[in-house]
């Protein structure tokens, strides 16, 4: 491959993964696994996950012939640069999000924003979100949301955080969409129906796309009479109005 300064730059491709179900020609379309097995670098979360899951999706690549570039809480700013060296001298690389769709609750935006500056073109693949797949079978607002990623571990910050999106809800016909770490589930639970309205309509959307999904929309009041057990369950909550 040339490295001339004039190369015309490769693409970065945002590469959605599974969110727990096991077959891949649900999430992916037909040509996604020619496209990936095209390619032969990288950017991933964890090495051992993204490898198990191009397996899965059909890669058929020897692992000793690709480059993998780690993006995660443990990236140091000064790697960045050098994870696009090669789509600037022309290359095509893969950017594969843990879980879903790439950048929503992931790192992955930070790369994507400086392919932008570099005048790289980003490209993304359709595949699952589990944000977007919980709000549209919620019933919710689909017209006004925000998403707020993880809610505060303190308590009393947390029930805070939830007053704050309750009035949003209520006030502005907003959905409030959130998450939490999947063993602190119930102890929100408990948090949401606890302080919040009992006419408040909260949605559970959990283990999506999986033999054991779960969704379901009822006021505050109802699920406090029916509690799941959410334990470990990668979940998503949705809050609105009645």
């Amino acid at each position: 491959m040339s490295t001339d300064s004039k190369s015309i730059p490769g693409k970065l491709y945002l590469i959605p993964s599974s969110l727990g179900g096991d077959d891949i020609k649900a999430i992916w379309p037909a040509g996604h696994v020619a496209l990936v097995n095209q390619l032969d670098e990288f950017i991933v979360e964890n090495l051992r996950t993204a490898r198990r899951f191009l397996r899965s999706a059909g890669y058929t690549r020897s692992f000793d012939e690709v480059q993998f570039h780690l993006l995660n809480k443990h990236t140091r700013p000064e790697e960045l640069n050098g994870f696009l060296k090669n789509v600037l001298q022309g290359k095509d690389v893969g950017l594969l999000s843990e879980a879903g769709s790439p950048c929503i609750a992931d790192p992955g935006q930070v790369i994507v924003a400086m392919a932008h500056r570099k005048n790289i073109r980003v490209i993304p693949l359709v595949g699952p979100s589990s944000i977007l797949l919980a709000l549209i079978a919620s019933g919710f607002n689909g017209q006004q949301f925000a998403f707020h990623g993880y809610l505060p571990i303190d308590k009393a910050e947390r029930s805070r955080k939830l007053k704050q999106l309750e009035n949003a809800a209520w006030q502005h016909e907003q959905t409030q969409i959130f998450m939490e770490t999947p063993f602190r589930n119930n102890q929100l639970m408990q948090d949401l129906t606890g302080s919040l309205r009992p006419d408040t309509m909260l949605c559970v959307a959990c283990d999506l796309t999986t033999q054991t999904e779960f969704i379901k929309s009822q006021t505050t009041a109802a699920w406090k009479k029916e509690m799941p057990d959410l334990h470990k369950r990668a979940s998503i909550f949705l809050l609105f109005r009645a």
